[in-house]
């Protein structure tokens, strides 16, 4: 029954390599705490067999450990997918899981950094013009020009570069592809790249089409530009905490300081909903508090 529902989420829902992923190992933590209560049919399952789930993976049991509120809470939507799933194809009796709310996450703001410091990390990247600094450094103009992810800037080919329009073609979750401008800047970067540094990956590989290459000449990968990130972070001397998303998340604050419309940065992050990008003019109301605390004569 699950293999049929992943089957599905790959064929019909279009679903990203790594969602399927987490998806198989919810669903097999599923299926262990059902088979630990002797159940081995989904058209067993009860609410309160569900429930008592969503209990196990926010707070640890039958030998596994308790998932932040994220991972729980996609977990259960793993579980309800699966449950209307097999109630649709009439694979059971009735959906169990269709009154059980997966457990709301707290809010986190994104982390964005400052346009200095976004200046220094690329600056720092290309301190020395080897082919390593070049390719560095368009990776993260790229990063920072685009509000692309990680995932998508490394998996992006030569020929999705359009430089003469000044756009490039991003393949985003879920298999939605999306068209965005890029900056002079990263245009610039990466024009670099392309004569003094990639024709030396190149050269090691056997003619891959990847826009950013490894040593070896094949694509770049995602832990790697993930390492990348993090130690021209360290060589410019930042002293803030970044991860994967710290350049998207500044593009897209940035946007809206200056005084983008959500509408248009939901289009260039490939957000499905406006709602996921309205998380950012919050970041931007918090700036703006500090900026008034801080200067006007009469806050405090």
């Amino acid at each position: 029954m699950v293999q049929t529902y992943l089957d599905h989420l790959t064929v019909e829902r279009g679903l990203s390599r790594n969602t399927l992923a987490s998806y198989t190992r919810d669903l097999r933590r599923y299926t262990g705490y059902l088979a630990a209560h002797g159940v081995r049919d989904i058209g067993e399952v009860s609410e309160s067999m569900v429930s008592g789930f969503v209990g196990t993976v926010r707070s640890g049991g039958d030998g596994q450990p308790a998932l932040k509120a994220s991972s729980a809470a996609r977990a259960v939507v793993a579980v309800r997918g699966l449950h209307r799933f097999a109630f649709v194809e009439g694979m059971s009796p009735a959906d169990p899981a269709a009154a059980v709310r997966p457990p709301a996450p707290p809010a986190r703001l994104p982390r964005a950094l400052g346009l200095d410091d976004v200046t220094a990390l690329v600056e720092a990247a290309g301190f020395d013009g080897t082919p390593k600094a070049t390719r560095d450094q368009a990776l993260l103009e790229f990063l920072y020009g685009t509000g692309a992810r990680i995932g998508e800037a490394v998996g992006m080919d030569l020929d999705e570069l359009d430089s003469a329009a000044g756009t490039v073609l991003l393949h985003g979750k879920g298999g939605k592809d999306r068209v965005v401008p890029i900056g002079t800047f990263a245009r610039d970067a990466i024009e670099a790249y392309l004569v003094r540094g990639r024709p030396s990956f190149a050269a090691a590989g056997t003619g891959s089409p990847a826009l950013f290459l490894n040593a070896r000449g094949g694509r770049l990968s995602r832990q790697s530009a993930w390492t990348i990130l993090q130690q021209t972070a360290d060589r410019a001397g930042l002293r803030v905490r970044l991860g994967p998303h710290t350049l998207r998340h500044s593009f897209a604050t940035h946007l809206l300081d200056g005084g983008a419309d959500v509408r248009v940065v939901q289009e260039l992050l490939g957000h499905a909903s406006v709602t996921t990008t309205q998380v950012y003019t919050l970041v931007t109301v918090d700036h703006l508090r500090e900026v008034y605390a801080t200067s006007h004569p009469r806050a405090r």
